[in-house]
């Protein structure tokens, strides 16, 4: 006798659970009235909709994308010492994620407003061809 304890395949963990004969899986398609507008250039070839989403930050939303980006130690610390002066002072709770979705909105409305004359170009042309 084995000591080891059974577990179930993977065939068994992924199967499907439900008839694919259900009616529950006949929903009828839904209708849409109304058209997306494409997305209309502000001749700095951004779209107005990506403006839209980068004038504010998101927020504590569900997010559909996902990131990783590396930081110094520095960096991190700073970011920590900023969070916890916006707590303390300012009395904002918020997580290292908002915070970062917060300054990437900034950034890019100066760029979108700014464009050669932005934080954002100005600090890339200092900076060299870092990544």
């Amino acid at each position: 006798m084995s000591r080891r304890a059974s577990l179930p395949g993977a065939s068994e963990l992924f199967r499907i659970t439900t008839s694919t004969t259900s009616p529950a899986l006949d929903l009828p398609p839904v209708e849409r009235h109304e058209k997306p507008e494409p997305p209309k250039s502000n001749g700095n070839g951004h779209s107005q909709q990506l403006n839209r989403a980068a004038a504010q930050g998101s927020g504590r939303t569900k997010h559909d994308a996902k990131i990783t980006v590396y930081v110094s130690g520095e960096e991190l610390l700073a970011m920590e010492q900023a969070r916890l002066n916006l707590r303390g002072k300012h009395n904002l709770v918020l997580d290292r994620g908002r915070l970062v979705r917060e300054a990437v909105a900034v950034l890019l409305a100066d760029f979108d407003e700014h464009g050669e004359e932005s934080v954002l170009v100005k600090r890339l042309r200092a900076g060299g061809t870092e990544d």
